[in-house]
């Protein structure tokens, strides 16, 4: 097998085993403390924030004008309709700007 293979094999198992741990640890309590509760409720927020932050800040014009559309959109929308209007804003200017 080629090294990106057994690269991504690695990941994978890493991902699982980080997820099922996770898993495991909490289903061993009983109550989750309101705090810890609000601390995993913040992950998918705070993921999505390392995701878009770096490609936002060596973005284009294109790249803003879909962040701002679906954060505009984000405030009334669900979060299908924000991704469906950032991705659509994002696909029509990159044609017309290039």
């Amino acid at each position: 097998m080629s090294t990106t293979l057994w690269i991504i094999v690695a990941a994978a198992i890493a991902t699982y085993l980080t997820r099922i741990g996770g898993h495991l640890v909490i289903s061993r309590f009983d109550q989750i403390h309101p705090r810890v509760e609000a601390g995993l409720s913040a992950v998918p927020a705070a993921v999505l924030t390392t995701l878009v932050a770096p490609a936002a800040l060596s973005a284009g014009p294109a790249e803003w004008a879909a962040l701002i559309v679906a954060g505009l959109v984000s405030l009334r929308g669900g979060l299908m309709a924000m991704f469906l209007a950032g991705a659509a804003v994002l696909i029509l200017a990159r044609q017309l700007v290039g």
